[in-house]
């Protein structure tokens, strides 16, 4: 329950949520990451060290630049059932199933 807890606070950052957002389906490296972002290098880098630990993100190394990628299938699921149950209780709670969603903000 623990570790569960942590990937849940992990990814409710709006910045880490955004991070994952960007790098799902592709790899990019922090610099891009940070100009998406309009973030400074340095805090983006940060934010990916902290989803790297838990492993929702996975780095390559390609001579001097590090590439990024979400690690685990089930982070889009993640994303997608966070923003479904955002709008719903936008929406006033009503029951939805989150398998019938197809995108996340």
């Amino acid at each position: 329950m623990d570790r569960a807890v942590a990937v849940l606070r992990a990814a409710a950052d709006p910045t880490r949520y955004r991070l994952l957002c960007l790098l799902d389906g592709q790899e990019l490296p922090v610099s891009a990451l940070a100009g998406l972002l309009g973030a400074q290098v340095a805090a983006v880098s940060q934010h990916l060290a902290r989803l790297r630990k838990l492993g929702l993100v996975r780095a390559r190394r390609e001579g001097t630049r590090v590439y990024y990628r979400t690690g685990p299938a089930g982070i889009r699921r993640l994303l997608e059932d966070a923003a479904l149950l955002a709008d719903a209780c936008e929406e006033g709670g009503h029951d939805v199933d989150p398998a019938s969603s197809g995108r996340y903000a």
